[in-house]
């Protein structure tokens, strides 16, 4: 392919930015070149793309959340719809923020632009039939999950399984002795990581009940320490303001994540890519998320499945506890971590089920294949 191809990029997320960087680099691995603009953040940048909108303005979760911020919202939404108009692109990858992203490809879908969008919405979990408006807005959809294609394939809309882009980029050689060396974590100490999200309101909603937790925990437990990976797209200071006045014992270290885990022996996961990450490291785990008491409300009538950790739905079952809303307290989260750390067969159980976590979701190469994708795309 001797063209040069122009490319927008729309990535409403930290996960979303590191997904499409790679996707990106892995189209100039093999051997094409392109120039790029559109919405992002940091990963997307160091790969060369031009970003018109920072996706760090728009971290927001849950449907009342979204609807206080659609001004700003829709600001950025019509900004790129008029780029995308102006620059008329080869293709436009959308990735993965369904609520904007759909709504992007419906106001440029006349325009004869390939659509490509990489990671489903999870269509599987509620609201089954957008899967047909989603098919008049766009020309492909590249999954990461094997069970989303007959989603797709019932609704006549091409798609392609490209794997799961985690299993590439999560990925730690160390021991755990040598994690903990590494990043200065004591080593004979229990161990544990502290994940609230990578968005502010997931972490003003999760980040005060995981301390608590913490804190219960240290009752019996009292040779516990904990760390926490500080996720880019978050404000540091929050983090560090909120551990301050906790008192705890605790490790802050800029992202890492992956040799986090490695070194932790539990975590305390919020609900979101992070929980496959996590399995992905093989680090037992108990799934904490609350969010705005409304949209718990909205969505609790709408999802279709008993699951909302993505590690339980890639399981078919639930491996992992999960505190939701109301259920999310100190105690309780407390209480299952004392036992992950403690009760052995517990805790290799486990184990064993995130290690089939891991094979389920396949032997990687997503962004490989979605670099392909894009060149078939753009023929």
């Amino acid at each position: 392919m001797a063209k040069r191809l122009s490319i927008m990029v729309s990535a409403g997320e930290a996960s979303g930015d590191q997904h499409a960087a790679h996707a990106l680099l892995a189209l100039k691995q093999q051997g094409v070149e392109f120039e790029a603009f559109g919405m992002g953040a940091g990963e997307l940048q160091n790969a060369g793309v031009q970003i018109d909108v920072d996706c760090r303005e728009l971290a927001v979760i849950g449907l009342v959340e979204v609807l206080r911020n659609l001004p700003a919202l829709y600001r950025r939404l019509f900004y790129l719809v008029k780029l995308i108009k102006t620059r008329r692109p080869d293709l436009i990858v959308l990735v993965d923020y369904p609520e904007f992203n759909l709504k992007l490809a419906w106001w440029v879908r006349k325009l004869n632009i390939p659509i490509l969008f990489y990671i489903s919405p999870q269509v599987w979990a509620w609201r089954t039939k957008r899967v047909h408006k989603i098919g008049k807005r766009i020309s492909h959809m590249a999954v990461i999950f094997p069970f989303e294609v007959p989603f797709y394939e019932n609704a006549n809309i091409p798609v392609t399984y490209v794997g799961h882009p985690l299993i590439d980029s999560a990925q730690c050689d160390w021991s755990k002795a040598e994690a903990r060396k590494k990043l200065f974590l004591q080593p004979q100490q229990h161990l544990v990581a502290l994940l609230p999200g990578s968005r502010s309101g997931e972490l003003r909603r999760n980040l005060p009940v995981m301390l608590d937790a913490a804190d219960t925990l240290l009752r019996t437990l009292p040779n516990t320490e904990f760390v926490i990976p500080c996720a880019a797209t978050l404000n540091k200071c929050d983090i560090e303001q909120a551990v301050a006045e906790s008192g705890l014992p605790m490790t802050l270290i800029d992202g890492q994540i992956c040799p986090v885990l490695r070194a932790a022996d539990a975590a305390i996961t919020a609900s979101g890519t992070a929980t496959l990450e996590t399995a992905l490291m093989g680090t037992p785990m108990t799934i904490v998320y609350r969010v705005n008491e409304l949209t718990y409300k909205i969505m609790s009538r709408l999802i279709k499945i008993d699951d909302i950790g993505l590690v339980n739905i890639v399981a078919t079952r639930r491996i992992v506890q999960e505190f939701v809303q109301d259920e999310a307290t100190a105690s309780a989260i407390a209480i299952e971590l004392e036992k992950l750390l403690t009760d052995k067969p517990y805790q290799q159980e486990m184990i064993k089920n995130l290690a089939q976590v891991k094979h389920t979701m396949g032997d990687g190469g997503a962004s490989e294949q979605v670099a392909r994708l894009i060149q078939r795309l753009c023929s």
